[in-house]
């Protein structure tokens, strides 16, 4: 059974717009019908599960499509898949957790001079040593200065 990009939209819990999207960033296909309307195969469903899962733990598209190549035919990700997939991003989740838990840590006493480098703070900051290495956010951990993957807004 086939259906329309807004079925399967429907199904996923997306927009068309985004499952059209995910479809120019070669992480789904379709065929066309005669008239040239778009059909997804059922098992387009899982991968799509597969690539909101994937965002979520923090993926760019780039390393979700990546991750989807390294399936033999381009076939749906199963169970199995996802769990030899994933383990190699437990240790990114591990960093973002220990990243922000140490973020939400320093909140309460500090906004954290040393990470925007300012002028002074006596506690995390004194004599703007971090500004002597440039501007920015200097100590802020990198697991929360990497660029956040671009998400679709549908």
């Amino acid at each position: 059974m086939e259906f329309s990009v807004g079925q399967i939209a429907a199904r996923a819990g997306l927009a068309p717009s985004a499952v059209r999207w995910y479809e120019a960033q070669g992480l789904i296909s379709s065929t066309r019908t005669a008239g040239g309307a778009r059909r997804y195969p059922r098992s387009v469903l899982r991968r799509l599960a597969f690539v909101r899962a994937a965002q979520n733990v923090g993926l760019s598209l780039a390393e979700i499509r990546a991750a989807l190549e390294t399936l033999p035919d381009g076939r749906t990700p199963t169970a199995r898949d996802w769990a030899e997939l994933s383990a190699g991003w437990r240790a990114r989740l591990d960093e973002q957790i220990a990243a922000l838990t140490q973020l939400r840590d320093g909140l309460s006493s500090c906004i954290g001079c040393g990470c925007l480098s300012l002028d002074r703070c006596a506690l995390s900051n004194p004599g703007d040593l971090a500004g002597r290495d440039g501007p920015g956010a200097r100590w802020l951990s990198p697991s929360l200065r990497r660029a956040r993957p671009v998400r679709d807004s549908g």
